[in-house]
């Protein structure tokens, strides 16, 4: 069954303006989530995975960030033009954010249920009682002990588990199309990663809403993705399911990051590092951005810059190996036409 593009995100591009110039952190993006699917962005820091959600929400500090090229469709609408008025509606309503710290996005000097009550009553217009009832009803969703008590607690007397949920029900609270979790485990221990994951999955399936998971760790995309968006240097590198991107990944750096992982059934002395740094944004004029860290690198490789090709319906890489025919990367061989 075919369902619609909550998010189509279209050539965009979103600088900033610095002494020495534009510097673009997403350099002509495009990628879509459809709705009730997850999907991963994944990348090393730096890549442009947080600038990319920071600007579907609009929320680039400008200046020096623009949103200067590109689309970002919400359900047909071109949030790109949408006025801030508009946006405000759109925000927390619509489109939801579970940022990486919850400990900064939560009031330290208002309640749990004040700032939670003020969301649903800005967007839904409701009385402060349904306000609480709601309040409370999605604290208990997300796992929540006690949440008729919990509510009159402040952000410092919970755990950084339970600070967390609270922000996965703050998202939740109005029903968003679509859930952008920038980093939503990397302030956890491992067990509470994993309840965290669980959760979102499950809300996922509940409530179908679209979820937009911004991660560097592959492990969390194996868990709960459809499909991933292998991001670097601010540009899409390769787009692709989850199991065909574990079992045939395509992109050098793509391998990179898979080879990166340690596998406990393999006793290594040392554990494998694409060698050298994510390039600063902006400093890369010409060729594939990834050609000083290639091994596979050629000489066309630095004077042009690769498409994204469509290796076959469901898979795009952006590499001159994968322009025809076939190739052999470490030593498997890919088909490509």
């Amino acid at each position: 069954m075919t369902t619609k593009k909550v998010l189509d995100v279209v050539g965009l591009k979103t600088s900033f303006f610095t002494d020495d110039g534009e510097v673009p952190a997403v350099d002509h993006v495009d990628f879509h989530i459809h709705e009730g699917e997850i999907v991963g962005i994944v990348g090393e820091s730096g890549c442009g995975k947080s600038v990319t959600s920071l600007s579907i929400m609009k929320l680039i500090p400008s200046p020096p960030g623009k949103i200067t090229s590109g689309h970002i469709y919400f359900n047909g609408e071109d949030l790109v033009q949408a006025s801030e008025k508009r946006m405000r509606e759109v925000r927390g309503n619509d489109v939801a954010m579970i940022f990486q710290e919850p400990m900064t996005s939560l009031n330290p000097l208002f309640t749990i249920g004040n700032q939670l009550m003020e969301a649903v009553r800005i967007h839904r217009k409701w009385s402060k009682k349904e306000a609480k009832e709601h309040v409370i009803k999605m604290l208990k969703l997300v796992g929540l002990p006690r949440a008729e008590e919990l509510i009159h607690d402040y952000p410092h007397q919970l755990s950084g588990g339970m600070r967390q949920r609270v922000m996965i029900a703050m998202a939740l609270l109005c029903d968003p199309k679509l859930l952008i979790a920038d980093e939503p485990t990397t302030a956890l221990d491992v067990t509470i990663q994993a309840q965290i994951l669980q959760l979102m999955k499950e809300l996922n399936q509940k409530l179908n809403t679209a979820i937009m998971l911004i991660t560097h760790d592959l492990g969390v995309v194996a868990e709960v993705c459809d499909r991933i968006v292998v991001m670097y240097a601010g540009k899409v590198v390769e787009e692709t399911s989850v199991k065909a991107l574990f079992q045939q990944p395509k992109h050098p750096y793509t391998m990179g990051l898979i080879k990166s992982v340690p596998d406990k059934r393999e006793k290594k002395d040392r554990l494998y590092s694409i060698p050298g740094n994510v390039p600063k944004p902006g400093s890369i004029k010409t060729g594939c951005r990834f050609a000083a860290r290639c091994e596979f690198v050629t000489e066309r490789c630095l004077s042009e810059d690769p498409q994204l090709y469509h290796v076959n319906d469901e898979h795009k890489v952006r590499c001159f190996l994968h322009e025809e025919g076939e190739v052999n990367i470490n030593d498997r061989v890919v088909t490509t036409s």
